[in-house]
This record gives structure tokens, C-alpha cells and sequence, in this order.
């Protein structure tokens, strides 16, 4: 590795539900909570009750092109409602739904096999929001909402509140994704 690069930090973090994503000094702030020891940002947000996957890098270079929804990166999620989930509530979200003025842009969802309040679905863009957004628009409220997957990098079996550095196949796929 070339000098530079090797001082390039890329990490996985199983956000907990509670920690903010924001680099300012409050209390339940994402770098404190992960406590590297370089001076890292938050690829992205994930809200105070999101849990689950988000990169952090001090490559701030590449923030934009993997959170930028004019990119098409997908990110996937596990949600899940306090209600049966309705097969049209899944068709018409699949499609994009008018939230306030704005039309979300086509996504895939699929229920979760032998659940009847669950289901998973893969944004490309990623409002503020969104996916709460969506469900309230139907009269659910969500219960749990965890991000699985950014682009080609998975949560897997990485606990809460722990973090990971990104491994160099993933790190070769995932910046290859952004030439």
C-alpha cells in the first residue's frame, strides 16, 4: 500500500437505536459512540431511532458519491410495523408515493418470508425520513427500522453498538462502484 492510503480509514458500525449521527458535540453523538481513534465522519445518516449499517470514513472525498441519490446506490432495510402488512401498501411504495409534494423514486420491496409484519425493502434514494414517511402515509407506524446493506457492504453478524474495518475485498468493490 502507498503511504497515503494506508492512513485512509473505512469501517462498518451497528448503529444503536438513540446515537445521532452528527460530528457536533452533543450528547449520543456516532463519533464518540464509536470512539476511533482517528477523526472520522459519518457516511450518511441513519436517525436517532434507526438502527443498523453505516459507514464511517476520513475519506471525505467519497461521502457524496455514496449518499448522493443521483448515484442510485442502494441501501436496504428491515422494517417492521405495528400491523399485518397489506400486499397494495407494498405494490404502490414498490412504485413511489407522493410525500408531501415529492415522489419517491421506485424501490424494491419484498415481504419477509413467515412474518406477517415485516418486510424488507432497497432505496436508491434516501429523503429524510423516507421510509417512516412511506408507512405513515398508509396508517403504519414502524415499530423497528434496521439498515441492513449500503451498496455492497453488510451489516452481517456485527454486534451493536460495534464496529468493523471494511475488508479489502470490500473496500475493491465498494470504491470500484464509485469510478
Amino acid at each position: 500500500m502507498s503511504g497515503e492510503s494506508s492512513n485512509l480509514v473505512y469501517i462498518a458500525y451497528n448503529k444503536p437505536k438513540g446515537i445521532v449521527c452528527t460530528t457536533e458535540k452533543t450528547d449520543h453523538n456516532i463519533i464518540d459512540a464509536v470512539g476511533h481513534p482517528e477523526k472520522i465522519l459519518p457516511v450518511g445518516r441513519l436517525d436517532k431511532n434507526t438502527e443498523g449499517l453505516i459507514l464511517l470514513t476520513n475519506n471525505a472525498s467519497i461521502i457524496d458519491k455514496i449518499t448522493n441519490p443521483k448515484f442510485g446506490h442502494e441501501k436496504e432495510y428491515i422494517v417492521t410495523l405495528n400491523l399485518p402488512v397489506r400486499n397494495r401498501f407494498l405494490k404502490e411504495i414498490a412504485e413511489g408515493i407522493s410525500l408531501q409534494g415529492e415522489k419517491t423514486k421506485p424501490c424494491r420491496v419484498r415481504p419477509e418470508p413467515n412474518t406477517r409484519r415485516i418486510f424488507r425493502i432497497v432505496l436508491k434514494q434516501g429523503l429524510n425520513r423516507q421510509i417512516r414517511r412511506m408507512c405513515a402515509a398508509y396508517d403504519y407506524q414502524v415499530i423497528k427500522l434496521q439498515r441492513i446493506r449500503v451498496m455492497n457492504i453488510e451489516l452481517g453478524k456485527l454486534k451493536t453498538g460495534a464496529w468493523r474495518d471494511l475488508s479489502q475485498d470490500e473496500l475493491a468493490v465498494l470504491l470500484g462502484n464509485l469510478l
